[in-house]
């Protein structure tokens, strides 16, 4: 058995990272082993040499999350420790989610967005250094989230001039004519969550400053068919739900100076049995093409409600012993 200790700004910070009711602390003694004491500023560590390491590891990189947003969450609690465990140790991760500097800086009153995990963080690195990306995962995994981050920071660093967030009304068809109200009123509900990712960004006035100026837009696919976009940062959720056309059509309004993340979850799809999804199409048909990333995000990058992930987890399981979708519509 042997001991070291890790230094933090005030006892206060300490606490904070413990968690209420020592919440955070029993996840880190449950998962890595190590004993934990508090000596005024200092944690001291007690274990063997693996678990003091590990111990060390994880403290250090929730301490740095904490320094960098002034909270901590119980998703970036689980996302250390669950990187701890399969990496063998958080220095082993990515550098985009190690270290403070590569965070999306949304420079907004301070306002951060950080990588929760090893594939937020590529799939962030990613967008940097490419000006179409392509990214596929479960709900709750940060496709979307972290794609609009990206695009306010490069907007707040005049990087690009408008962003464009695009999502397919419904169905592959945007069939909007049953729903009451005029144009805005139908499209709204399906282009809100685009807008509440947004919303918990900015300050109310500023999204809608953006909104108006037209700095902001958002809107049905169908509405990009004709359109060239320059120095934009567009993105389409939901991709899954555009035909092989649509995509096409799409991925074609890409500008001078522009960038593209395209985000789906291919197992929601609401398109039709027999019609091909755009978005595994051109999954498959632009593998090759240089400039293009691809970034595929899996249930450990999930950082939702924890049982979100159990859910992922659950309906993956049963996709192989039946059918994935109904024959039919009732």
């Amino acid at each position: 058995m042997t001991d070291d200790t890790l230094s933090f700004a005030s006892a206060d910070q300490i606490l904070l990272l413990f968690g209420a009711q020592d919440r955070y602390l029993r996840q880190v003694r449950e998962a890595v082993g190590v004993g934990v004491t508090i000596r005024g500023d200092q944690l001291r560590l007690h274990g063997t040499e693996e678990q003091i390491r590990r111990g060390r590891e994880v403290f250090s990189e929730l301490k740095a999350i904490l320094e960098e947003r002034g909270v901590l969450q119980e998703s970036e609690v689980r996302s250390v420790l669950g990187l701890s465990k399969t990496a063998g140790a958080v220095a082993s991760a990515p550098p985009n989610l190690r270290k403070p500097a590569e965070s999306i800086d949304l420079l907004e009153k301070a306002r951060k967005v950080l990588p929760r995990s090893a594939g937020q963080a590529e799939y962030v690195r990613a967008i940097r250094e490419h000006d179409l990306v392509f990214c596929e995962g479960p709900a709750g995994s940060g496709k979307t989230y972290l794609a609009v981050a990206m695009a306010v920071n490069a907007l707040r660093q005049e990087q690009v001039r408008k962003i464009v967030l695009v999502r397919p009304a419904v169905e592959a068809g945007e069939k909007l004519g049953f729903l009451p109200g005029d144009l805005l009123a139908k499209i709204n509900p399906f282009l809100r969550p685009l807008l509440d990712a947004l919303s918990e960004m900015l300050d109310y006035d500023a999204v809608q400053r953006y909104i108006d100026r037209d700095v902001v837009e958002i809107v049905p696919l169908a509405f990009m068919r004709g359109r060239t976009l320059n120095e934009t940062f567009i993105i389409l959720d939901e991709g899954q739900n555009t035909t092989v056309t649509q995509m096409k059509m799409f991925l074609t309004r890409l500008g001078n100076g522009s960038r593209i993340v395209v985000t789906g979850d291919s197992t929601q799809t609401d398109l039709p049995v027999e019609v091909t999804s755009g978005f595994n199409d051109a999954l498959r048909r632009l593998a090759n093409v240089p400039g293009i990333a691809h970034i595929r995000l899996t249930g450990e990058d999930i950082v939702r409600h924890p049982l979100v992930k159990k859910i992922v987890a659950a309906y993956d399981d049963g996709s192989s012993s039946g059918p994935s979708r109904p024959k039919g519509r009732s």
